[in-house]
C-alpha cells in the first residue's frame, strides 16, 4: 500500500519499499508568485436589500445627466420590532420539528431497507430507497420555509398544531409585501 502526505512544501513518500513511484508532480503554492490582477476586484460588489452601507436606497431616474435620488418608504415602523423571545422558540422549535422529522423517517427508512437486505428477507429494488430518500430529504429541506412561514407572529396566539392557517395568513402577507415593495 501506498500513502502519500503532501505537506506545504514537500511530500513524503512514507512506503520506501515500495517499487511504485508517483507519477504526478505535487503543486506548491508559493506565496511570492504575483497576480496578474489586482486584489481591488475581488470585492464583493453586491448591494442585497436590506444590506447596504452607503445611505438611504435610491433609484436611477430616466434622465442619465441627473443624480440619484433617495427611494420613498412608507414609515412602517413595525417592520423594525424584534421578535418576542416567545415567538422565537416557537419559530425554531417549528422549523426543527419541520425539518427532523422527514429526515429523521428518511434515515430510518434507510436504515431498514439495509437491515432488510443485510438479513435476507427483502432485497427492496434499488429505487425504492432512492425514492424515499428524495422525498423525505426534499421534505426535510421544505421544512424550514414551513416551519417559518407556519408560526403565528402573535405572542398571545400559539397556533394550531400544523399551523395551516397562518402558514395562509403569512403566505399572503409575504406577497403582498413583495408587490409593495415592488411599486
Amino acid at each position: 500500500m501506498k500513502t502519500l502526505i503532501c505537506a506545504p512544501n514537500a511530500a513524503f513518500n512514507l512506503s520506501k519499499l515500495s517499487p511504485w513511484k508517483p507519477n504526478f508532480q505535487a503543486y506548491h503554492h508559493h506565496p511570492t508568485h504575483k497576480l496578474n490582477y489586482p486584489f481591488t476586484t475581488l470585492k464583493p460588489r453586491a448591494s442585497a436589500k436590506g444590506f447596504s452601507s452607503t445611505g438611504p436606497p435610491t433609484v436611477a431616474s430616466d434622465n442619465a445627466n441627473t443624480t440619484k435620488k433617495p427611494m420613498r418608504r412608507k414609515n412602517n415602523d413595525d417592520d423594525d420590532d424584534e421578535l418576542p423571545q416567545e415567538v422565537m422558540y416557537r419559530l425554531i422549535g417549528r422549523i426543527l420539528f419541520s425539518v427532523g422529522v422527514p429526515m429523521g423517517l428518511g434515515l430510518a427508512l434507510l436504515g431498514l431497507f439495509g437491515e432488510l437486505k443485510e438479513k435476507h428477507v427483502w432485497d427492496a429494488p434499488l429505487w425504492l430507497p432512492f425514492l424515499t430518500t428524495l422525498l423525505t430529504f426534499g421534505a426535510s429541506s421544505l421544512g424550514i420555509a414551513y416551519g417559518a412561514l407556519s408560526t403565528s407572529l402573535d405572542a398571545e396566539k400559539e397556533g394550531s398544531f400544523l399551523g395551516v392557517e397562518q402558514l395562509q395568513k403569512n403566505w399572503v402577507e409575504m406577497w403582498q409585501e413583495k408587490q409593495e415593495d415592488e411599486n
